[in-house]
C-alpha cells in the first residue's frame, strides 16, 4: 500500500469532517473508516487507527467544553473512570468471543433513537429531572456503554447522549458536551488496546489525529452556536446511517 500525497490529504480532509461529526453526534468513523478502505488500508487496522483520530476529534471537543465551562471534570471523574475501565474491559472481551449478534440488535436501536429525536421536539430544550441517581448512571450505565465501546462501537455518541437525556435528564447540549468527554475516555481505553495489538498504522493515525482535532473544535463551537436543532438533525442522520451502513453494508 502506497501513500501518496494526494491519499493523504484525502484522508486529512475526511478527518476533519469526520471530527465535526463526531463533536456534534458521534459516528465520525462513517467517515474515516470507509475512507481508509478505500485507500487500500486493511479492515483490521483501519478500526484500529480511526481510534487514534477519535481520540484526537473527541479531546479537542472536550477542551473547548471545558474552556466554556459546560464540561466539570470534578463532577465527571468517576463517570469517567467507569467508562475507561467498561471500555477497555469490552476490548479485553472481543478477543474471547464474537460480537456478530449486535450488528443485528444495534441498527434497529438506533433507528428507534433517530425517531425519538424526530417525533419527541421538546426533547432535550431544557434540564428536566433525573430518573435515576448520578450514582446509578454512572456505575451501571456509563460503565455498559464504555463496555459496548470496546466491544463493539458503533452509535456509541447516540447511546451516551440519549441515556444522559432520558435518565439525568440533561438539556441535549449539556448532553452533547458530556459525551464527547465520556467517549474521549472510551476511545482512548479502546486505543490503548490497540496499540498493545499492534494494528495501528501510525502515520496515517496521527494525520487523521490532527484533522480530528481541528473537526472537534469546528464541531463544539457549532454546538454551542447553532443550538439544540443542529444537534438534532445531526443525531437523527447519523443515527439512520450508521443502521443502513450496519444492515446493507455489513
Amino acid at each position: 500500500m502506497e501513500l501518496t500525497n494526494e491519499i493523504l490529504l484525502f484522508l486529512f480532509m475526511a478527518a476533519i469532517v469526520a471530527g465535526c461529526i463526531d463533536a456534534l453526534a458521534g459516528g465520525g468513523g462513517l467517515i474515516t473508516i470507509p475512507a481508509m478502505l478505500m485507500c487500500g488500508i486493511p479492515a483490521v487496522s483501519a478500526i484500529a487507527t480511526n481510534k487514534l483520530g477519535g481520540v484526537g476529534g473527541t479531546l479537542s471537543a472536550s477542551l473547548h467544553f471545558i474552556k466554556t465551562g459546560d464540561i466539570k471534570i470534578k463532577e465527571m471523574k468517576w463517570m469517567m473512570l467507569t467508562t475507561f475501565i467498561g471500555s477497555f474491559l469490552g476490548g479485553m472481551v472481543l478477543t474471547m468471543i464474537k460480537s456478530d449478534f449486535l450488528s443485528s440488535v444495534v441498527p434497529f436501536l438506533l433507528i428507534c433513537f433517530a425517531l425519538y429525536f424526530l417525533f419527541a421536539p421538546n426533547l432535550g430544550e431544557v434540564n428536566q429531572d433525573n430518573k435515576i441517581s448520578p450514582h446509578a448512571y454512572t456505575f451501571v450505565i456509563a460503565t455498559a456503554i464504555g463496555f459496548y465501546d470496546g466491544f463493539f462501537g458503533p452509535g456509541t455518541g447516540s447511546f451516551f447522549a440519549i441515556s444522559l437525556v432520558f435518565f439525568l435528564g440533561f438539556n441535549l447540549v449539556k448532553a452533547t458536551a458530556q459525551t464527547k468527554l465520556l467517549n474521549f475516555c472510551s476511545n482512548l481505553a479502546a486505543l490503548l488496546y490497540f496499540v498493545y495489538d499492534g494494528a495501528i498504522i501510525w502515520d496515517v493515525g496521527l494525520l487523521m489525529f490532527i484533522g480530528q482535532v481541528v473537526g472537534g473544535q469546528i464541531g463544539a463551537r457549532l454546538v454551542l452556536s447553532k443550538g439544540k436543532q443542529l444537534i438534532k438533525f445531526t443525531m437523527i442522520v447519523v443515527s439512520v446511517g450508521i443502521s443502513v451502513k450496519m444492515l446493507v453494508f455489513s
